[in-house]
């Protein structure tokens, strides 16, 4: 069984993630989705997400391209990739935070993970900051 994992807010899923799980199911038989923590996001983005973390996690849940769904773990944002071991982890196109330290990260734990990018799906619309903007000016 190949298994791959991607990380991820996703606090207003649309159309671009559903993408990105279709296609990173692609690589392989097994889709884990690592859900970004309320107090790592708030932490990183300077906000918080509108929806909390086990709201975020029990919607994807319900995805059928997803086999699992974990939460990601307080203080450590590699330590699920350490946990479920996967084959590859697929990256958001424009997926910055922790990539830096990916590939070192990947090695001290002993695995040969692939790293991939998954293309962008209508990323003129369907991009989470964009969609934010809008739905600040219509509310």
């Amino acid at each position: 069984m190949i298994k791959v994992m991607v990380f991820g807010v996703f606090d207003i899923v649309h159309m671009g993630h559903i993408h990105m799980f279709k296609k990173a199911k692609e690589y392989g038989d097994y889709l884990i989705v690592s859900v970004a923590r309320d107090q790592n996001v708030e932490k990183i983005k300077g906000i918080g997400s509108f929806h909390s973390e086990n709201e975020r996690k029990e919607f994807l849940e319900n995805f059928r391209d997803i086999d699992e769904v974990l939460l990601g773990d307080l203080s450590d944002p590699y330590k699920n990739i350490d946990l479920v071991k996967p084959d590859i982890i697929a990256l958001g196109y424009d997926q910055k935070f922790f990539v830096d330290e990916l590939e070192k990260k990947i090695s001290e734990f002993g695995l040969k993970t692939q790293i991939v990018r998954i293309p962008p799906y209508n990323d003129n619309k369907y991009k989470s900051s964009k969609i934010k903007k809008y739905i600040e000016k219509i509310i």
